[in-house]
């Protein structure tokens, strides 16, 4: 069984709901399944680790999560077109990951939530995406083949999925963000089994050696 990582910091609750149905979109592909983390938030004037178990939602995630998993779709609200601190403050934390080259050539995707149309989507994807690359791994994004991504007046981008909250009191996603959030979840988690199934590389076999 390949197991995604579906790991985000959410506030009010939009990046949340996104993040449920990439594990959806995961869930439905044979082979995979979905493991859900959030992180804590960050606080300017002390560095106290926070309560291993957060009072409701997900656990918080750690670096074994990241070390276990077959494929990673990561996902934080916009921060003037940037990853929220919490998210950044974690992945800037996975140097041990970067030396021993765990995450290298597992797939990755990333979405996001505004509550305006222009407010820095595309950027913030982008800021996600840069890690993850540094990590090694393969990025996967939405293509135009998705019909939902044609036919969205709201949230979706090929980067990676989104949400337009247009201050609504409650995360409400229109069906397309839905529909983008799950095709998300659902192509990186195939391309995880794919991978998961095919023999190692040459290169990688003389390593183990």
């Amino acid at each position: 069984m390949s197991e995604i990582l579906v790991l985000y910091y959410s506030r009010g609750g939009a990046t949340a709901e996104l993040a449920r149905h990439v594990c959806r979109g995961v869930e439905s592909v044979p082979g995979a399944s979905a493991r859900l983390r959030t992180v804590p938030p960050v606080a300017a004037a002390s560095e106290a680790p926070p309560r291993a178990v957060p009072s409701s939602g997900p656990p918080y995630a750690t670096l074994d999560d990241l070390r276990e998993m077959a494929g990673l779709v990561l996902g934080s609200p916009t921060r003037f077109g940037n990853m929220a601190a919490p998210l950044k403050y974690f992945l800037d934390g996975t140097s041990s990951l970067w030396l021993s080259g765990a995450l290298a050539g597992k797939p990755a995707g990333v979405f996001t939530s505004t509550q305006t149309l222009h407010g820095g989507q595309e950027t913030t994807l982008v800021s996600m995406m840069l890690p993850l690359l540094h990590h090694g791994m393969y990025l996967v994004g939405l293509p135009y083949t998705e019909r939902a991504l044609n036919e969205t007046a709201s949230g979706g981008t090929p980067y990676g999925a989104s949400h337009v909250g247009r201050s609504e009191q409650a995360p409400s996603l229109t069906a397309e963000e839905q529909s983008l959030a799950q095709a998300l979840g659902r192509r990186v988690a195939t391309l995880a089994v794919q991978l998961s199934a095919a023999p190692p590389a040459r290169g990688a076999a003389r390593r183990r050696e």
